[in-house]
């Protein structure tokens, strides 16, 4: 699990790329006195060591006393930054736009307003370009000032107009704030939860989506607006299952950005998000040809320079790139094939660990414990589900809980009828206390309790039976989306690999 050191500094010094370092020493040398140079030398002294030790930096590094280190620490940060932002302002529209508002602000201050209005004109054509909401009403604001103080020789009805654009713009950013705040009530609900458990759930979704900004955000034609909508609609489809509206709201989302394509820069994260989403709607479709034709556009938008030259990018494709990839093989039965791609993907997260968040981490967890458990090696799932199992975090409760019954099911491959006797009632109350017990995971514990002395293969065909119509119901479905056990029962009947089972299935549907 990842042990991040929580020095800030420590961390943006060891984030750093190795041309950003040597842009940091060059920006450093052009800008600082002598005296300052020392920051350069503390530089240094963090990029050499692999774990920050306040002793041992002071202790190698004589010349840095202990009562200036603080301060030379809050320079250093600042200093960086400071590289950061002058190599990086091309590359953002955002840095750009605060650029020019700063020389708007500056011209001001200087008493040439006129100058000040002409750059703000620039800008309001940026934003608008960009859909860059937030910095159009600041642009407006010292518009304003700059209109009430002096005497600019502008148009007479320069008043009205000044005050309709913000009345606009500030109704635009009010929709915005409101329509995103429910997108991140859903996905916070999603990444705590999981997908919907019971009725009560669906309700408190359900609630969520009947707000009345929806009404209102519909009729509007602007980039953001469209966007959280289309993904408060795409996360209700896929935290309910219902995937036919996962899938028309993430394709909605993805076409947003192809029908404005600077947008991919402008918010690549949120396109990059938008094709993840769509390839997980066609996995869950079951629409092989198009999940890998996503694939491929994901694949392509990750090789360009939006995302090669923005390390946050990179993750997230990353991240989103494994997961289609390991999905694929889940689909087509080939989970000996997939153990191939872990010891890259494994060297890579622990490359990336100060990045990523502890709910990819778990993601990829499980994943990698259910390629193994596809492939036959239950030893190797539970050590991937004990990693899961042992560390204490409060998300997604609904992988918390299948990691444990998996783990469960592992255990009884290897025979482990003690373990899994001893075992088999913590998990129940566990996954009691966390609402994650339906009518599958009910009949589940009570064939692996009763079954610890007697499994056999009538045993076996008929807890099949018992499961199989659960499928079609959305509230008990959920938990065929984490485990396949039906292809898991079939393999103990038909005395054959659970890969087998589902590689022959997929052979049938797509001939």
């Amino acid at each position: 699990m990842p042990n991040l050191s929580t020095d800030a500094l420590f961390i943006l010094v060891k984030s750093l790329e190795k041309g950003e370092k040597r842009n940091f020493k060059l920006y450093a040398a052009r800008n600082s006195a002598s005296a300052d140079l020392k920051i350069v030398q503390l530089f240094d002294a963090l990029d050499k060591m692999k774990d920050y030790d306040e002793d041992d930096l002071l202790r190698k590094n004589e010349s840095i006393q202990k009562q200036q280190l603080s301060n030379l620490k809050a320079h250093l940060y600042d200093q960086i930054l400071s590289s950061l932002r002058i190599l990086k302002q091309n590359e953002n529209i955002d840095l750009q736009i605060h650029e020019q508002l700063d020389h708007a602000k500056i011209l001001y201050n200087r008493g040439l307003y006129i100058q000040s209005l002409r750059i703000l004109d620039k800008i309001k054509s940026l934003t608008k370009q960009n859909n860059q909401v937030t910095f159009l009403l600041q642009v407006l604001f010292l518009e304003k000032k700059i209109e009430s103080l002096h005497i600019t020789r502008s148009m007479q009805d320069r008043a009205k107009q000044l005050s309709d654009e913000i009345d606009e713009t500030n109704e635009r950013l009010n929709l915005i704030a409101k329509i995103s705040n429910l997108s991140l009530q859903l996905y916070s609900w999603y990444i705590q939860h999981g997908h919907a458990r019971n009725n009560e759930d669906r309700e408190t979704l359900d609630d969520l989506m009947q707000d009345p900004i929806f009404d209102l955000v519909k009729n509007v034609d602007g980039f953001y607006e469209k966007m959280y909508l289309f993904q408060c609609y795409c996360w209700y489809g896929f935290i309910t299952q219902d995937f036919l509206m996962h899938y028309r709201y993430a394709q909605k989302w993805v076409d947003l950005f192809d029908k404005e394509e600077n947008m991919k820069q402008v918010e690549s994260a949120q396109y990059i998000k938008g094709l993840h989403n769509l390839i997980n709607a066609h996995f869950d479709l079951k629409n092989i040809d198009k999940f890998k034709e996503t694939i491929c556009i994901l694949e392509s938008f990750s090789e360009t320079s939006i995302v090669l030259n923005n390390k946050n990018n990179l993750i997230h494709s990353f991240v989103y790139l494994y997961i289609a990839k390991i999905n694929q093989h889940f689909l087509e039965g080939t989970f000996s094939e997939g153990l191939a791609m872990i010891p890259s993907m494994e060297e890579k997260l622990k490359e990336i660990e100060m990045y990523i968040d502890s709910h990819r981490v778990l993601v990829f967890y499980y994943k990698i414990a259910c390629l193994y458990f596809g492939a036959g090696d239950a030893a190797k799932t539970i050590d991937y589900l004990n990693s899961i199992i042992n560390w204490k975090v409060n998300l997604r409760d609904d992988l918390q809980c299948y990691a444990r019954l998996l783990h469960l099911i592992a255990h009884y491959e290897l025979g482990n009828m003690d373990v899994v006797a001893y075992l088999s009632k913590s998990v129940y109350r566990f996954m009691s206390k966390m609402k994650n017990l339906g009518e599958v995971e009910e009949v589940l514990f009570n064939f692996l309790r009763t079954s610890i002395q007697t499994g056999n293969e009538a045993s076996f065909v008929d807890l099949l039976n018992k499961l199989k119509p659960l499928e079609k119901n959305k509230l008990e479905s959920r938990a065929f989306m984490y485990l396949d056990i039906i292809s898991w029962l079939e393999s103990k009947i038909q005395n054959k690999d659970v890969q087998t089972i589902i590689r022959e299935k997929f052979k049938q549907t797509h001939k």
